[in-house]
C-alpha cells in the first residue's frame, strides 16, 4: 500500500487480513483462483484476494502445487482458516498464514501472464496489484 509520501510499505495492506477468517475458495474457469476473507469489524468488509498465479498450499504435511492430484482438496481444506500472519517481502513473494496452514505466492517468472495477485474489499477502497519486477515481487525480472 502506498501511503501519503508515495512510497510503497510491504504488508501494510495484506496485514489487514489478520484475524479474518478464510471463508471461501472460488476457481474461475480453471484460469486463476479467488480467496475470501470475512471481514475483521472496523477494518475491512469482505477482502478478496485474486491468484492469477497458482499459490503454493503449505499444510503441516507437504506443500501443494496445482499439478498436484489433491491440490483442490487442500487449498479446500484451509477454509475456514483464521489469519494468524502475513508477510510480503522480495524474495520470498506473499506468505498468508492460517491455523489451518498457508498460502503461498512466488511464482516463477514463465508462469506470471501480467498481474500475480490482486487485494481488494476494504472499508477504506484501499487495493494492491502484484506484478513481476514491482513491489516485493523484483527478483521476478
Amino acid at each position: 500500500m502506498r501511503v501519503a509520501t508515495g512510497v510503497y510499505v510491504p504488508n501494510e495492506l495484506l496485514s489487514r487480513l489478520v484475524g479474518s477468517r478464510m471463508y471461501s475458495i472460488e476457481f474461475v474457469l480453471n484460469d486463476y483462483v479467488q480467496l475470501r476473507f470475512d471481514g475483521v469489524p472496523g477494518v475491512s468488509d469482505h477482502a478478496t484476494l485474486n491468484c492469477y498465479v497458482w499459490p503454493i498450499v503449505q499444510m503441516a504435511d507437504r506443500p501443494w502445487h496445482e499439478p498436484d492430484i489433491g491440490y483442490a482438496d487442500a487449498l479446500r481444506r484451509l477454509t475456514p482458516g483464521a489469519v494468524t500472519s502475513t508477510s510480503e517481502a522480495t524474495g520470498t513473494g506473499i506468505v498468508i498464514e492460517l491455523n489451518t496452514g498457508a498460502v503461498v505466492i512466488h511464482p516463477a517468472l514463465d508462469e506470471v501472464h501480467v498481474e500475480i495477485a490482486e487485494l481488494m474489499g476494504f472499508d477504506d477502497n484501499a487495493w494492491m496489484v502484484w506484478r513481476p519486477g514491482e513491489e516485493s515481487f523484483e527478483d521476478l525480472r
